[in-house]
Formats: structure tokens, sequence, C-alpha cells
């Protein structure tokens, strides 16, 4: 059992307990699931959400913004682990959140702060530590080396604070199950595709706001009809937010496939009434245990007309 089960605010569910699956599988009631759940081992985290006040470095206790000092998190790999002692003794200042990074060739940190400035001595404390790069409020404070994520056999760099599946292997789970579902597919759209995890591999058109494809707003400024209809199948992997607007277009277009990836229950079972209002079939539907320990989960499903 993790240490700080039931004091910090990062899992809901003990994932070391016995009924951990059993416990997860209940906060998904609602939805028709078409397969068995794909479950990712704890401590594969490649990217931790910390934060920081009053000197304090850490995480949210439960329900409350107190912070308990975390030196070491049993759900986040080891190389972050061994980096969490050094970040707990900065000299900081103010209140903020660190989001530390595993990249392929070492560790990135990003710090979202409530002060504008880095003071000269955390300035010089960070430019000791064993990492890649820090910034602080976007803003480059330390660069060693610029870090770099792979997709398969593609490799990119990584901007600070962009978006990564939260563990290699669940990505790469993720990856095959997307390429496997888009077979026989002459030409395909990657929607919300971020730095490129299905991207690369499918061949794909991509577009997103930020990342590797055709900057768009797809929430703004969905994909219309007509270049809907230039794609026989469409893969779409948005935030939480869902893809409300996009599938709107959907319905109306002559896509054949929709491979959809969701990391929000909630607005998946909006989008999937309006898919299937629309005219497409579920076809699959499996829960993907992405964020081990939280109510949260990654849905990969297939809708076909």
């Amino acid at each position: 059992m993790c240490p700080f089960f039931g004091k910090c605010g990062g899992c809901r569910f003990d994932f070391a307990s016995t009924q951990y699956r059993e416990q997860k599988m209940s906060t998904l009631p609602d939805i028709p699931l078409m397969g068995n759940a794909v479950w990712i081992e704890a401590g594969r985290r490649r990217r931790g959400d910390f934060c920081y006040g009053g000197g304090v470095f850490g995480l949210f206790e439960s329900r409350t913004k107190n912070i308990i000092p975390i030196t070491h998190c049993p759900n986040v790999t080891e190389k972050i682990n061994l980096i969490l002692p050094m970040l707990a003794v900065l000299p900081w200042v103010g209140t903020g959140a660190c989001l530390v990074t595993e990249c392929d060739n070492g560790i990135d940190v990003n710090i979202t702060s409530s002060v504008p400035y880095v003071t000269p001595d955390f300035r010089k404390s960070v430019e000791k530590l064993p990492v890649l790069r820090v910034t602080w409020n976007d803003a480059i404070v330390f660069c060693k080396d610029t870090p770099r994520v792979s997709f398969g056999n593609a490799t990119v760099e990584y901007p600070p604070n962009a978006f990564l599946q939260p563990t290699v292997v669940g990505a790469d789970i993720l990856r095959d199950m997307v390429v496997d579902a888009a077979h026989g597919a002459a030409r395909v759209a990657d929607l919300f595709c971020g730095l490129g995890n299905f991207t690369y591999a499918l061949g794909a058109d991509g577009f997103d706001i930020v990342g590797t494809g055709v900057k768009r707003d797809l929430f703004k400024n969905p994909l219309t009809i007509a270049m809907l209809n230039n794609y026989d199948c469409i893969v779409m992997d948005p935030p939480r937010a869902g893809a409300d607007a996009q599938c709107r277009q959907l319905v109306l277009s002559n896509v054949g496939r929709i491979i959809y990836v969701s990391c929000n229950p909630n607005t998946f079972r909006r989008d999937m009434e309006t898919l299937t209002r629309g005219g497409y079939k579920l076809k699959t539907l499996i829960p993907v245990d992405q964020f081990v320990g939280s109510a949260h989960w990654e849905l990969f499903s297939v809708f076909e007309k």
C-alpha cells in the first residue's frame, strides 16, 4: 500500500489492494463495454503533477489546499523519484505547480508559479539539477538539452507542458489498438493529434491547436463536411472536454469509420450519443487503466456506418 494513500489527493483507489480492479470498474456503470479492460502496472507514470507553497513541495492533501511533503511516489517512474528529493529542497517562493516529465533523454521540469520572476537563488539551484530543462511560467530558466519523446519509430521535441499519455506502455498499447482498428483505411485524419502518438504510425494528416499537426482549433473550427469526406477513417483523441463540435460535423459526413480515444467517460457518453443518433454503430469499446489509482479511464472505441 502507498504510505500516502488516504492522505494525498493523488489517488482515489489503493492500487495495491486486491479489490482495486473491482473498485475501479465500478466507476463505469453506464458504459456499454465490448471487451476486457486493459490494466497498466503502478509505478509506470512518466509525468507527475506536484505542487508547492510556503516552502513545502509535494502533493495536495485530499479535498484541501494543504500540501503533504513528498520525496517518493510509488506511482511514478524510478527516474522521477530520484529527482524528487532534489526538487523538495529548492528555494521555492510563492505557490504553484511543478510538472515533472521523464522524456527519452532525461527529465523535464515545468513550473507554473504565482510569482512572475525567478529568484537568483532558485536559478543557481536548478542549474545544479541533473535535468534537461527547467521552465518557469513558460520561460526557460535552464536548458542543457532539448527534451525528446518517441512514438514508435518517430522521435519529436517535447515542448514545455505538452500533453503526453501518462505511461509509455499505455501509449504503446493505445497506438497498437488504433493502428489495428485503422487497418485497410486508404486515408486517415488524426484529430487532436498532439505530438503524434498515432499520426506517424498511421501516416495520417494531423490536426490540433498545438503539436506536430496542422494548427487548427477543433473546438471552434472543426473539420468541415467537405474536408471530412476526403477521409475514410477519422481518429480522435480529444482532451477531457471531448469532441462535441467535431462529432456534429462527422454525422453529416461520409466517413465510414471513427476511432475515438477518450479520457473522460462523461463527455464520451455525450459524443457517443451524437454519433449513434447520426447513424454510426459502436463496434468496440475497451477501457484502459492509463491513470492508475485515479477514477479516470482511457476509453478506446470504434464506430462504423
